[in-house]
């Protein structure tokens, strides 16, 4: 009976913890502090993990799936930004 309170609480407190992140980057939006491009970079996991999602309907699958798409997007952008810094572009 124990453990599961605990881990009620325990839960409880970590989507406490996500609301009150929200709330604050939310608000920081709303007053202008965040710049669009970063807040479109921390975005990109979750709109590629929906997609997985939608298209698995599993979540182990559409993890995996946005691993391997994370770290595909990662080797192209480091072949770009070389690319670019090696014929100053």
């Amino acid at each position: 009976m124990t453990v599961t309170v605990g881990l009620w609480l325990a839960f409880g407190l970590v989507i406490l913890g996500v609301l009150g992140i929200l709330i604050s980057g939310i608000r920081s939006i709303i007053q202008g502090k965040q710049d669009l491009r970063k807040i479109i970079t921390m975005i990109i996991p979750f709109v590629v993990f929906a997609i997985t999602y939608g298209i698995y309907s599993d979540i182990a699958k559409a993890g995996i799936s946005t691993m391997v798409i994370m770290m595909g997007l990662m080797v192209l952008g480091i072949v770009l930004s070389g690319l670019r810094g090696t014929f100053n572009v």
